[in-house]
C-alpha cells in the first residue's frame, strides 16, 4: 500500500521562518538595520546561512518578508459591528504589538528599508500596502453597514502615526485610554 506524503502546516519550514524572522527583528532592535549580516541572523536563528540565501536571496528580501509577515500576523482586523469598536480594538492591538519585543525592531526595519535602494523601497511599499489593505477592509465593512468612515490615510495620520512615533521615540506607555482617545477624536470629526 502506497502512502502519500503530506506536508504538515507548522512543520520545520515554518519553525525556521519564525526563528529567522525573530532574529531579524531582534537584531534590528539591538543594532539598527544594516548593522548585521545574514550570517549573524543565521547564527541567532540556529540555521545555516545557506538556508537563508536559498529561501530569501539577500538581507533586504529577508527583512522585507520579516516585516510584512509580522504585520499581517499581528494586529488582526476586528469585526465587532461598529467602526469605532473595530478601530479601538485594532489600535489597542497595534499599540501592544509595537510595544512588544519585536515591534520596535519591525518599525525601525520598515523605516530603514525606505533607504535601502530599490529592493528596500519595494519592501517598504509591500509593508505599507499590507497595512492599507487592513485599513481598507475595516473602512469598507463600515461603509457597507451604513457608517461614515474616514479615508484609510486619515486612520494612518490620526491613529497609527502617533502610536508609531511614541514607540520610536520612547514617549511613554501606549495605554488603551490613549488609543481610545485617538480613535474617538478621528471618529468624532469624521
Amino acid at each position: 500500500m502506497e502512502t502519500e506524503k503530506t506536508r504538515r502546516p507548522g512543520g520545520r519550514s515554518a519553525r525556521v521562518r519564525t526563528a529567522v524572522h525573530q532574529a531579524v527583528a531582534e537584531l534590528v532592535a539591538e543594532r539598527g538595520y544594516g548593522n548585521f549580516t545574514v550570517g549573524e541572523v543565521a547564527a541567532r536563528a540556529g540555521v545555516a546561512d545557506t538556508s537563508i540565501y536559498r529561501r530569501w536571496g539577500n538581507l533586504e528580501a529577508l527583512s522585507a518578508d520579516a516585516a510584512i509577515t509580522w504585520l499581517t500576523e499581528h494586529s488582526p482586523i476586528p469585526d465587532s459591528g461598529s467602526l469605532r469598536a473595530d478601530l479601538r480594538g485594532f489600535a489597542s492591538k497595534v499599540a501592544a504589538d509595537v510595544s512588544g519585543p519585536a515591534g520596535l525592531g519591525v518599525l525601525r526595519l520598515a523605516m530603514a528599508l525606505s533607504n535601502a535602494g530599490e529592493t528596500g523601497e519595494q519592501a517598504r511599499n509591500q509593508f505599507l500596502t499590507a497595512r492599507f489593505d487592513q485599513l481598507r477592509a475595516m473602512v469598507d465593512r463600515a461603509v457597507a453597514r451604513g457608517e461614515r468612515a474616514p479615508d484609510p490615510m486619515h486612520i494612518v495620520d490620526h491613529i497609527l502615526a502617533p502610536i508609531y512615533v511614541r514607540t520610536l521615540f520612547g514617549l511613554g506607555p501606549l495605554t488603551d485610554a490613549y488609543t481610545d482617545e485617538l480613535v474617538d477624536r478621528l471618529i468624532d470629526q469624521s
